[in-house]
């Protein structure tokens, strides 16, 4: 295969020979741009992030030492409204994975036609290392590092890997300081009393079952009795897995950070998540009736397999092993352009990240407009307003893969990227 640093002129700061997860998203940019038509012309604007920020947090610790810390804000595509999407904690965040995070956010944001653009952001620290104080200081002192290009207007974070309720809540205050005013609309997956949505801490994995549904009865596979394998048991695939149990799928296998879990008969989930809270993983539950060292899981027949951990989990390496009908995208860029070729191949459906997981910013969407008019939704109006957009979103994607022949993740790049471009090409280029 053509590799993408021989395909595309690469900014400077990137390594040609490593470009890690945006070389993926090229790769799926040029696999979308012979079904762009006269839009195509404006392709190179799609590969080209519009800004990126990287910023030094240094903060005291609780020692009296300074500790420094490397982040970043990436605004990828802004053309269709202001940037929108997460802030994540990891010791492992790179700039070329929040760039391409930033970009699937463009794609994501496009494809259930919110209007928004795709922004991203992220520290390299394991938040682990840190106590709350400590944490409370890095997320504030990096805040105040991005503030002049983030706002309700500009560019809204929201929670990822490693962030949360409490996170946002330090954000959006940090923010008020600088400004001189509360604009609770600066971020979106707070806490409901400082003007969070109901539904939003499910609303990502409640989009992964409402996607999973739909794709599950275009396939003629039942719900009900539908053996289901779930990487990650965090915010995504523990709410997933939830609601699919609760419709009647078996949860058979359950992988995290520091176990595998099966039980060919469903797990308990409900217990599960009770062992989780305890233990801090599921390892070790007693409701399983197998413990499986990590590479095994790959291994573990299914009707629906969700990743839901993090990029890259679905390789060339263990592609071929992976006997499931349906793959649904839990976590952003779980599978490789590689891996996509060998499951196509197999005849699996993936339902890709930029739609399956889409739920939880069309929610911090629902929070967003909710904070500027200051009425709030009950959450049985939020849980429709999420399931109907999903599941237009599905079906305008399954159409497009029908007529033109090609795989959901190309069909929702179709959908998206015109989306995109068609806004780009009306505003034209300034000055």
């Amino acid at each position: 295969m053509t590799t993408a640093h021989q395909q595309h002129v690469l900014p400077s700061y990137l390594n040609p020979d490593d470009l890690g997860p945006w070389g993926v998203y090229l790769q799926q940019i040029d696999r979308v741009t012979p079904h762009l038509g006269s839009l195509s012309r404006w392709v190179e604007t799609l590969k080209r992030p519009k800004r990126i920020l990287t910023v030094d947090v240094p903060i005291e610790r609780d020692d009296g030492t300074i500790s420094h810390y490397e982040g970043y804000r990436v605004q990828h595509n802004m053309s269709r409204g202001p940037g929108k999407g997460g802030v994540r904690f990891h010791q492992d965040v790179t700039l070329s994975e929040v760039m391409a995070l930033s970009a699937w956010m463009t794609v994501k944001n496009a494809a259930v036609n919110v209007p928004y653009g795709g922004a991203k952001g992220g520290i390299r620290v394991d938040p682990k290392t840190l106590s709350r104080n400590e944490l409370q200081r890095l997320t504030r002192r990096y805040t105040s590092e991005i503030s002049l290009i983030i706002g309700p207007n500009k560019d809204i974070p929201a929670p990822d890997v490693n962030t949360n309720e409490q996170v946002m809540a330090w954000m959006m205050d940090s923010y008020a300081m600088i400004e001189g005013n509360l604009s609770t609309g600066v971020v979106t997956g707070k806490p409901i009393s400082l003007g969070g949505s109901l539904g939003r801490r499910e609303a990502t994995g409640r989009g992964v079952f409402v996607v999973g549904r739909e794709a599950a009865a275009q396939r003629g596979v039942a719900i009900e009795g539908a053996r289901v394998a779930i990487q990650g048991f965090g915010n995504v695939g523990g709410v997933a897995g939830t609601m699919f149990s609760d419709a009647g799928a078996k949860v058979i296998a359950v992988q995290d950070h520091n176990g595998t879990v099966v039980h060919q008969g469903g797990l308990d989930i409900a217990q599960l998540h009770k062992h989780v809270a305890e233990v801090g993983s599921v390892a070790g539950f007693p409701g399983a009736e197998a413990f499986l060292d990590r590479d095994a899981f790959w291994d573990i027949e299914s009707d629906i397999l969700i990743p839901a951990a993090l990029e890259q989990q679905i390789t060339a390496d263990n592609a071929p092993r992976i006997r499931t009908k349906i793959i649904l995208e839990g976590a952003n860029g779980p599978t490789t352009p590689e891996a996509d070729d060998i499951l196509t191949d197999k005849d699996v459906l993936i339902v890709p990240d930029v739609l399956a997981n889409a739920g939880g910013v069309t929610v911090s969407y629902f929070e967003w407009v909710q904070d500027f008019s200051s009425f709030f939704w009950s959450e049985d109006e939020i849980n429709a307003r999420l399931t109907h957009i999903m599941q237009d979103a599905f079906k305008s994607v399954w159409a497009v893969s029908q007529e033109k022949k090609v795989t959901l993740r190309t069909a929702t790049f179709i959908l998206a990227c015109t989306r995109v471009l068609q806004a780009r090409e009306v505003r034209g280029l300034y000055p």
